[in-house]
Parts: structure tokens; C-alpha cells; sequence
């Protein structure tokens, strides 16, 4: 059985309040590392024959992560890049929540394209187009591939066979795992964002933190 995981980046600063985009440089934030911490020990268990990343900075980072100790090399596909977004670019979403182009854009992602940016519809195409290239080159194998939540989430509607203005119901988290399987050369969609859940040490740390603004030395380890 061939199976391609799509893994989205683990996360970064300003996750959920700014478009982060194309050419940022984000790294993983403290959060971020941990979840792809977690990701990696659980990956060192599957037979990964490959992994792919965006060239984003983050996803690479993930990647690379992920790829430590399993003598692997990380491989850049452009396919699986970040969705261009333009004028949109590091904008908050309050910032972009008053624009009318961007009220569209949420109202009608088949074919409203981001002021000199992508439009979804190029997305999905690459996406899929990625996916099945890869599922043909690793018959057989499992493969990683890490990019961002639209991009997954543009190519997970298309193999459900869903418009993509459905594409915001799927719930794609950082450090998440989608799975699509390829039997008789049919995309079968096998899980939808997998996530590993923390550790009580991580909780406490995290905890602590937020209370004293500083970690406790005696967690650092």
C-alpha cells in the first residue's frame, strides 16, 4: 500500500492572528518544537521512505525535524508551497477582517483570487498534482509530506470530492498528520488531522510559565 502523509508545520508566533505566508523566515516557536518533538518520536516507528517539505522556512525546520537520525534527507517541492498570498501577506486577520476582497475571497474560494496572489483553485491543482506524482515515484512506500493547513486542506476536499468552500470544516492543527493511501491507483483518505497529545511535564511547564512568566529549571531537562 502506498500512503502519503500530509503533516502541516508545527507552530509559530502569531498563529491564528496573522497571515504568516510566503518569505517570512518563521521559525517553530517553543510549541511548535514540542508538538514536532512528539511527531518525530512517533514517526521513528513507520517505515517513512521519503520526506518533502514547502521551502518555508517552518516547514523545512519541520522537516528537518522529523528527518533527524533516520538518515533521510529532506527533499524541497515547490508544489507543496505555501498559498501566495499576495497583498494579504503578515496582514492580522482583523486587519484583513475589513477588507471586502477578503470577505469574498472567505465567501468564494473557487474563484476569487488574492489581490497579486494564488488563487485556491491553482492551489488544489498543484496539491493533487503533487500527490499523485510522489504516490507514482513511492509505489509501495510511505512518504512525508510537509506543508501548510490550506494546502492540505485544499487537497484533502479534492479526494473527498467536496467544492472548496467546504475546505474550512476540515480541521488541519500544526504538527498534524493526514493520511491518503493509494490502492489500485485510487486516493482512499485513511485519517484527517492525527495529533499527538502533550506530555503532563509539557503542561506544567506551560502552566508555569503563563503564571511567572519564566520556566522552572527544575522542567528543563
Amino acid at each position: 500500500m502506498t500512503r502519503l502523509l500530509f503533516i502541516r508545520h508545527g507552530a509559530i508566533d502569531g498563529l491564528g492572528q496573522r497571515i504568516a505566508g510566503r518569505g517570512g523566515g518563521e521559525s517553530l516557536n517553543r510549541a511548535g518544537r514540542a508538538q514536532v518533538a512528539r511527531l518525530a518520536q512517533w514517526l521513528s516507528q513507520q517505515p517513512l521512505a521519503a520526506i518533502y517539505s514547502s521551502p518555508q522556512a517552518r516547514t523545512v525546520e519541520t522537516a528537518q525535524a522529523l528527518a533527524a537520525g533516520s538518515g533521510i534527507a529532506v527533499e524541497l517541492e515547490p508544489q507543496l508551497d505555501e498559498l501566495d498570498f499576495g497583498d494579504w501577506g503578515g496582514k492580522s486577520y482583523a486587519e484583513l477582517d475589513r477588507l471586502p476582497e477578503w470577505r469574498a475571497f472567505n465567501a468564494l474560494r473557487s474563484y476569487t483570487r488574492i489581490p497579486n496572489g494564488e488563487g485556491l483553485l491553482q492551489v488544489q491543482c498543484r496539491a493533487v498534482a503533487c500527490g499523485a506524482r510522489l504516490a507514482s515515484c513511492h509505489e509501495g512506500q510511505t512518504v512525508a509530506l510537509v506543508s501548510h493547513g490550506d494546502v492540505i486542506r485544499a487537497a484533502l476536499v479534492h479526494y473527498i470530492g467536496a467544492p472548496l468552500e467546504f475546505m474550512l470544516r476540515l480541521e488541519i492543527s500544526p504538527a498534524s498528520i493526514s493520511t491518503v493511501s493509494w490502492e489500485t491507483g485510487a486516493p482512499r483518505i485513511v485519517a484527517i488531522n492525527f495529533t499527538l497529545p502533550e506530555s503532563p511535564i509539557e503542561n506544567a511547564t506551560d502552566d508555569l510559565i503563563a503564571a511567572t512568566g519564566r520556566p522552572d529549571r527544575r522542567m528543563s531537562h
